[in-house]
């Protein structure tokens, strides 16, 4: 045999030899990553019961102190701090990467030298009352600087004068209930409502629709101040000097107002200021309760009906305008609010995942605040302060999740969801394309009563599996779960034996996540005792009195409420970013939207005759149901024999899952609203906080009674039906057997 034959045939043999070590290592590698045997599991459950026991309540209050010492608007240098020192301890605490990313969006603030107010003028123009430029200042806060008075964000500027009608909450419903039974017109008056039931935005749109030249918002004692409770800083009730800031645009998803749809940076084109979308054309204003009793003592008109007296001591007359001795009384409103393109920075931070660095797990909370911020959203930025001080314990000790975990400190979520949805539209593609799920973070603890969910129906198990692993945060629950304390203190549930979980609608940092590209979503936080608790939201919402004292003193003296919350954030990302097979659920999902679909044709049903005349049906729905409750039940039954060591295979059935959400996505939006494209889920067109299912069909059967073209109206409900129907069932051929 020749020289150069037995070095071929050496170089051969090294080639195999090199073949099966490579194929070893492969196999083994795998293996490794993909093994679903015991120890790897109780691997994994030992890191998160690591990941969970290292969150510590004691941190979680320095958190909450350190980020609450001073004002931190939206686009001011304080807040820009802010950014700029969670990014450091962020990397501090052992994140592979952290980065600000900045856009230029539209802010709106109050004009320094012409302060906004109401007053009262006589027939010569003449103020004879006007509100507090103001709030008074808390104890201990009263050197502080840059404290932004109560205002509107993106009010529109002017000086209208007329007679005041008030108009109970502002809802679609008090506005027509005031045309039709009180017959009493708007237009061009200054309407009164009072803050609570629905987003403030909406009001101001029911109040442009009606005619009004402005509008004036109090939070009124029946719904900011809970019995038996001081005001501040005596007990946790908002004070009669406090008023409720807030921006009342009416975006519908379109994130920055000049740049709807694509993110604000110096390439983007900017529409101007009389076109930004979403903008209020009259002036709107907050006021406390001490200011509105001043406005109302005198109201002349009817006794209004029952349900819209408040809990001042007056009559609540509708108007128009004050009694006789008054009658020459106008009410007149000065606002010079500026609306002002300003740079705004999110943090973002990463954890790299091992396994699959390509598909991203996102915990996302805002950071910027009307004041103080001790509730919003400070409670939710200091728990995700902790829960990534503790994800960088566990990275030192070796652990690192099979997914990547990306975290975000969203800048401007109080002007409109301005960060959250920027960063959601500079980054759609690769986020459609990679996104497991989005965990929002924003306020933590609005209540001291119990747990409350709100997320899309595949998350439903994982949430009770997490809170099952966290204890009761509650005095005399000592060795209780907290979904057992939950269980019982909030078992609304009539169709399963499970605390209750809500609906997404919006008005927080999910939206654009959730809405608009179809990620997987949910948020968690502690609340009130809604069936005892009638106050909306929590009494000193948006107001200068949301400090650190209000948790410390009242709401968490032991910040174990917020630890709890901490742990069922943190366990939530911790099971979507590490977990081989992503725990998400699609029969959960068929039981849900089989409810939805009764629910919304008992809506229909109320309409009988009309259905008839109009040969509406939602048969069509129902049967796309049924077809996707047995896609879903074939799929879950594969999913019992899937060969997990096999990663094409794990990949594949996990792509089906993380996918499922985006299938419900209608890239044409919904009829008006755009930017809200999920089919099953959407803010009701009349409240931008309550979610809505099947919100195309839902709208369009909306005081349909009423409507000027009935035959139009009812043919919308029928074209609606069929895009809910065919996107079910398109969903269900998703979960299929891939061809």
């Amino acid at each position: 045999m020749g020289t150069q034959s037995i070095r071929v045939r050496g170089i051969c043999v090294l080639l195999v030899i090199t073949a099966f070590f490579l194929t070893g290592f492969l196999i083994g590698w795998f293996a490794k990553h993909t093994s679903t045997n015991t120890s790897d599991d109780a691997g994994s459950s030992r890191s998160l019961r690591e990941f969970l026991d290292e969150m510590r309540a004691e941190n979680i209050r320095e958190h909450l102190r350190k980020f609450t010492r001073l004002p931190h608007l939206a686009g001011t240098k304080q807040n820009l701090r802010l950014a700029e020192q969670i990014k450091e301890e962020w990397l501090e605490y052992g994140l592979d990467s952290v980065e600000m990313v900045p856009y230029d969006v539209l802010l709106s603030y109050p004009n320094t030298s012409q302060p906004n107010y109401i007053s009262i003028v006589d027939e010569l123009g003449n103020q004879v009352f006007s509100t507090s430029l103001a709030e008074p200042v808390p104890e201990g806060y009263e050197n502080v600087s840059d404290i932004v008075p109560p205002y509107s964000a993106f009010s529109a500027q002017g000086q209208p004068v007329g007679d005041l009608v008030y108009v109970n909450y502002g809802r679609t419903e008090d506005f027509s209930q005031l045309m039709r039974e009180m017959e009493i017109n708007v237009t061009g008056k200054i309407v009164i409502v009072r803050y609570g039931k629905i987003f403030r935005g909406n009001k101001v749109k029911n109040a442009v629709l009606h005619g009004a030249s402005g509008i004036v918002m109090f939070s009124d004692p029946y719904d900011y101040c809970a019995q038996g409770v001081q005001p501040y800083p005596a007990g946790w009730n908002l004070p009669g000097g406090g008023a409720q800031r807030g921006n009342v645009l009416n975006l519908n998803g379109a994130g920055d107002p000049l740049t709807p749809g694509y993110p604000a940076k110096e390439y983007t084109f900017r529409y101007s200021l009389e076109e930004g979308v979403g903008l209020p054309k009259i002036p709107v204003h907050p006021i406390g309760y001490d200011d509105a009793l001043h406005l109302l003592k005198n109201m002349g008109g009817q006794l209004p009906p029952n349900n819209w007296k408040g809990g001042l001591n007056v009559s609540y007359r509708i108007g128009p305008g004050f009694i006789d001795s008054f009658k020459n009384q106008k009410v007149r409103m000065n606002i010079q609010t500026n609306n002002q393109v300003t740079r705004i920075y999110n943090v973002i931070g990463r954890i790299r995942g091992a396994v699959e660095p390509d598909r991203y797990v996102i915990l996302g909370g805002h950071r910027d605040a009307w004041v103080f911020g001790g509730i919003d959203p400070v409670s939710g930025a200091a728990v995700v302060h902790e829960i990534v001080r503790s994800a960088g314990k566990l990275l030192r000790r070796g652990w690192r999740p099979r997914r990547t975990i990306v975290f975000a400190s969203w800048d401007a979520e109080e002007f409109g969801l301005l960060g959250s949805t920027e960063w959601a539209e500079e980054n759609a593609k690769v986020l459609q394309d990679r996104a497991v799920a989005y965990i929002n973070a924003d306020s933590a603890i609005e209540g001291m009563y119990t747990l409350r969910v709100d997320c899309t129906p595949s998350l439903h198990n994982l949430v009770y599996e997490v809170t099952k692993q966290v204890s009761s945060p509650e005095v005399g629950e000592e060795g209780v779960s907290l979904y057992d304390s939950w269980h019982k203190r909030d078992n609304w549930t009539n169709d399963r034996d499970a605390p209750r979980i809500s609906k997404l609608g919006s008005g927080s940092d999910f939206e654009a996540y959730f809405i608009r590209l179809g990620i997987a979503a949910g948020r968690a936080r502690y609340t009130k005792n809604a069936k005892t608790e009638r106050y909306s939201s929590y009494p000193v919402y948006h107001s200068v009195y949301e400090t650190f004292e209000v948790v410390d003193r009242f709401y968490d003296p032991s910040f174990q409420r917020l630890r709890a919350v901490a742990q069922v954030r943190g366990g939530l990302i911790f099971q979507l970013a590490d977990s081989q097979l992503l725990p998400l659920d699609a029969s959960q999902y068929a039981d849900s939207l089989t409810k939805y679909a009764h629910s919304i044709a008992q809506l229909g049903q109320k309409h009988l005759d009309a259905l008839v005349t109009y040969g509406v049906s939602f048969d069509s729905l129902f049967s796309a149901v049924e077809n996707f409750t047995t896609a879903a039940t074939s799929f879950h039954e594969r999913l019992k024999t899937l060969d997990r060591t096999d990663p094409i295979q794990v990949r594949m059935a996990n792509d089906q899952l993380m996918y499922l959400e985006r299938a419900f996505v209608d890239p044409l939006g919904l009829p008006g609203r755009p930017f809200y494209r999920h089919v099953i889920f959407a803010p009701s067109s009349h409240n931008k906080y309550a979610g809505e299912s099947f919100p195309g069909i839902y709208d369009s059967l909306f005081d349909i009674e009423h409507a000027a073209s009935p035959g139009r109206a009812w043919e919308e409900v029928r074209r609606q039906i069929s895009i809910a129907a065919f996107t079910v069932h398109a969903a269900a051929m998703t979960l299929t057997v891939p061809a």
